[in-house]
Parts: structure tokens; sequence; C-alpha cells
């Protein structure tokens, strides 16, 4: 395993920019909860707090697409760079708002000028990796490598804004996302010898015919099925981490829950890090097929969990199939679509990811308040099972097979 991944981080200039990236992304999991408490702690109101943070989310979702075909038509470098200070320069004076009691119209403006400009640095280093390696088993160990970094930003981020906001100072928890994201962003934004080319909208590149022309379109019936996939998924996200609070209150130990979804980030991580290393006989949009079938499967037995400890071994088993899944998503992505735009691909999938994580944790809270917290977990089952369809209905790829490293087979 750790010679498989060694091959991919050994090419010239790919540990820098996986580590850049890995900070880059931080904020990712930090910035939301950040702005909660730092409202929080200043007004006093957790709704207050939660529409601000929402602000932040929203712009970020609605924009993340725009940056995506941005970063394809412009460069890496340059729009990396430019998001990361407009980050560093909106997230700050949202700093200072909140403490010096601006208008909250100044309040709410700085928050989604934040989220918008939040550099899309995942969507980035994907499409890096798509340039900087040739063979497509690569490119697959190279994904779920980014899948485990995802579960790692998502299982650290929260718990350390969390220990700081709370420890040390309301504003911490935020400013330690800011610096993050401005400081691996320029650091990833540095990097130009691994960065792929720019594809301007008439550079007048071959297109996928061979002549120059425009740049292609995206192949949408793939992509709109995938995208639905991954808001179901971040769907079935933002149920589980709300109904797993829940549950744990419920049974009286409601601090044990950071523990529950840091048990259900392992499987992901755990079943990520095994993804990279297999040799596949399927194409991605089979694995992309089976891995939401099962995702939907592994939600069922959470509703029936008598205690938190087998609720703990169920979220663990549960979130295995979250990576593998995530893994085929982004390959069948970059098998499909253009070279050219790339990271807008990108872009789509993790905006679909990220735009469901709130009308998750919004219907399971109503299902928790009215039948209780084990029928929440229903609200993910009906994701798992919607991201199933939704996987039925992408084209079939004949002939699709992703050699990889030799370590095991499927």
């Amino acid at each position: 395993m750790i010679g498989t991944y060694g091959a991919v981080l050994s090419h010239p200039g790919a540990k820098a920019f996986t580590l850049a990236g890995l900070v880059g992304r931080l904020p990712i999991s930090m910035a939301g909860l950040g702005i909660v408490l730092l409202v929080q702690a200043s007004s006093g109101s957790y709704a207050l707090a939660g529409s601000v943070s929402g602000a932040f989310m929203v712009a970020n979702a609605g924009l993340a697409i725009v940056q995506g075909r941005l970063l394809d038509r412009v460069g890496q470098g340059r729009v990396v760079a430019v998001t990361a200070v407009l980050f560093a320069v909106s997230a700050s004076l949202l700093v200072v708002a909140v403490q010096a009691g601006w208008a909250l119209g100044w309040v709410y403006v700085l928050a989604a000028l934040a989220g918008g400009s939040q550099p899309q640095v995942g969507s980035a280093v994907r499409a890096r990796w798509s340039h900087v390696l040739d063979r497509p088993g690569d490119v697959q160990t190279a994904f779920a490598l980014e899948a485990v970094l995802d579960e790692v930003v998502f299982m650290t981020g929260p718990v350390l804004v969390t220990l700081l906001a709370t420890s040390v100072h309301p504003t911490a928890g935020l400013t330690a996302a800011v610096v993050a994201g401005a400081v691996g962003g320029l650091a990833f934004a540095a990097q130009r010898r691994t960065e792929p080319p720019a594809h301007p909208r008439e550079s007048g590149l071959p297109d996928t015919h061979g002549g120059p022309g425009p740049r292609p379109r995206l192949p949408w019936a793939t992509v709109l099925p995938l995208a639905v996939v991954c808001a179901a998924l971040g769907v079935l996200f933002g149920a589980a981490e709300v109904v797993t609070v829940a549950f744990s209150d419920e049974q009286g130990r409601e601090s044990a829950a950071g523990f529950l979804l840091a048990l259900y980030a392992l499987g992901s991580l755990l079943a990520g890090l095994v993804v990279g290393t297999i040799t596949w006989r399927s194409g991605p949009d089979v694995r992309v097929r089976w891995g939401a079938a099962a995702m939907a499967v592994a939600m069922v037995p959470l509703a029936f969990a008598p205690n938190l400890v087998v609720l703990g071994v169920l979220l663990l088993l549960g979130g295995a199939s979250i990576s593998p899944t995530m893994v085929a998503a982004m390959s069948l992505t970059e098998a499909s679509v253009p070279r050219e735009r790339l990271t807008e691909g990108m872009a789509v999938m993790q905006t679909g990811l990220v735009a469901g994580v709130a009308p998750g944790a919004a219907l399971a809270g109503l299902v928790v308040d009215h039948v209780g917290a084990s029928q929440g977990y229903l609200v993910s089952v009906a994701a798992g099972v919607v991201a199933a369809v939704a996987a039925q209905a992408i084209p079939r790829r004949r002939g699709a097979t992703e050699p990889s490293a030799p370590l095991a087979s499927s």
C-alpha cells in the first residue's frame, strides 16, 4: 500500500502541491463552523449564527462552478492566488465586523464574499493530478489519496476550530481557517511547473474532433446524474451528522457524538486507502452504481441501533461505502469531461456535495423533532436510494477498465 501511494507522490512536484492542497482546503471543514462559533459568542443567538454561516455556504456553492470555469480558462496559479487573497481579506473583515458590531447587512455581505471567494483547491488538486499522471490507474490512486485527505480534513478541522474558538478566543477558530486558506492557497498557486495549461474560450486549441474551434461541451448525460449522486451524498452526510448528535443526546452522552462521527470518517478513510491499491477490472461507471447502492444499504442498520456501541460499529462499517463511491465519481468525471473543462467538471461534483449538506441536516432535524433520533437515519437511507437511482442513469461505458497497482484485484 505504501509503495502504491509512494509511486504517485514520487512524481516531481507532487508532494509539494499535495501538501499545499491539503492545507488550502482546511477551510472547507473549518470556516462554516468557525463563523457559527464566532457569531454565537458575540450575539448569543444560534439562529443568527446559522444564518450568517448559511450565507457563506450558499455563496460558496453558488460560485464554485464559476470559479472552476475560471481555473480552466485563466489557469490555476492566477485564479487560486487571487481568490486566496480575496478570501483572506473578506473573512478577516467579517471577523472585524462581528467583533465591532457592524450592521448585520455588512456581516452577511462579508460572509457571502468570503464563501464565494474561498479557493476551490480540492477541484484544482484533482485536475492537477490528472495533468501530471499518465496512467489511468495512477490517477485512480491519486484520487483515492485525495479522498483520504478529505477525510483527514473533515476529521481534524472541526475539532481544531472548536478547540481554538472555545479555549483560546471566539475569533481564533475562523482566524485559523483564514490563515490555512491563504497560506495553502498561495503555496499551491506558486507551484507552476505542475500546473495544467489554461484553455481560454477562443484558444484555437484542437477540440475533441481534432480541429480548432470553441471549447467542447460538458457531457451532461454523465455529469448531471453524477452531480445528483454527489448532492445525495451531501444530504446523507448532513443528515447523519445531525441524527448522530441527536441520538447521542437521547442516550445521555451528547459528548460521544464527536467520537461517533470520527468513526464514520475513519471507515471512509480506511476504505479510501484500500481503494487506491486495487486493480479494478470494472470501469468507474460500474463502481459508482455499486457504490451508491452500497451507501443506501449501509445506512439502513443505523435506524435500528440500540445503543452507542452498536451505532459506532455500524457507522464505521457504513463509512466504508463513502470513499469508494466518491473516488469512482471523480474518476468517471476525469474520464468523461474534456480536458479543457476538467476543473469545472470537478467543481460541479464538489458543488453538488456541498449543496446537499444543509438540506440533509434540516430535513433530518425535522424528522428527529417529530419521530425521534433513530428514525432520522431514514433520511440518509432515502438519500442513498436517490444516489443509487441517479447512478443507474449514468451511460454505460464499454470496455472501460482502470489498470492500477498490482496489489489486489476486484
